[in-house]
């Protein structure tokens, strides 16, 4: 078992956390809210409670461990956090550094670059799959980085990964994270369209998701969505205000590499409407009711 940091436990870090304990490692966890980390750590089982503590700073947090798992909002965030003098100084010159979260391409090529200029390993390692997924420890990881480095901190990301998949340098895994999620959100601005079509020809809304869920579009996406597209009061799993950041870092890393991303655009585009217009806290299939209300409007 591995001594391991959590930084950052919104409700991916969180879930992780739960599982990285239940797994048997020793845990150290840090957020940026420190009641926020004392809540989850509070709420592990009372037979994992005591292998887990909560950590006043990053750099409090990295000291000593094996493996530092890093959940942060955005790429600004990561960097700001991993690449801080005193928590540089803190780690462990053979710990490893993950980043799991859509950080973008030019991040963890920073963070390749600042932590490998002070000895420590990184993997640029973001994920599929949302908070069920964690819970059942069915995750998949595109990990970037040293093969053996990838290879020492997979036992840890097994706590609730199915599988982790090596796809080349540091900055491969954050470009195979957009092109994933490129895919989910146009397949949600579609699936809102589609609901909008529907429901303006009179179809009910369930109804129509029952179509869709059950035709040659009702992938995995579409299905986990259904409550979120047809209660307004489920949970929030993925903010539309998070869908922005990840379109932006699409958008801006196909204008890198000179590719067209046409539809996403258009998707970004009604995504960031949908956010001016107060949507941005609302979970990502909400984009549906901002679409209707605009065609009412």
């Amino acid at each position: 078992m591995a001594d391991v940091a959590v930084l950052g436990t919104g409700r991916m870090g969180a879930a992780m956390a739960e599982r990285l304990a239940a797994a048997g490692h020793r845990l150290t966890v840090w957020n940026r809210t420190e009641a926020t980390a004392r809540r989850v750590v509070a709420g592990l089982p009372a037979e994992v409670a005591g292998a887990a503590a909560v950590a006043a700073s990053p750099a409090d947090a990295v000291r000593g461990r094996d493996v530092v798992l890093s959940m942060l909002a955005d790429g600004d965030a990561t960097c700001a956090v991993l690449l801080d003098t005193d928590v540089v100084a803190a780690l462990r010159t053979d710990a490893i550094v993950c980043d799991l979260a859509t950080s973008g391409v030019r991040a963890a090529r920073n963070l390749a670059a600042g932590l490998g200029a002070a000895g420590v390993g990184f993997v640029d390692a973001p994920v599929s799959g949302s908070v069920p997924a964690v819970e059942a420890g069915t995750l998949l990881v595109m990990a970037a980085g040293d093969p053996a480095q990838i290879d020492a901190v997979r036992p840890v990301l097994e706590a609730f990964a199915r599988r982790v998949v090596r796809v080349g340098d540091a900055g491969a895994g954050q470009a195979m994270k957009l092109a994933v999620n490129l895919v989910v959100h146009d397949l949600n601005a579609a699936v809102s369209e589609a609901l909008i079509l529907a429901e303006g020809s009179g179809i009910t809304r369930e109804s129509a998701y029952d179509v869709l869920q059950d035709s040659v579009v009702g992938a995995p996406f579409v299905a986990y969505k259904r409550a979120a597209f047809l209660d307004p009061a489920t949970p929030v799993a993925m903010s539309l205000d998070l869908v922005l950041k990840d379109l932006r870092l699409i958008t801006a890393h196909a204008h890198d590499v000179t590719t067209s991303t046409e539809v996403t655009a258009a998707a970004e585009a009604a995504v960031e409407a949908a956010c001016a217009a107060g949507f941005g806290a609302q979970d990502m299939a909400s984009l549906s009711r901002f679409l209707g209300i605009r065609r009412v409007s």
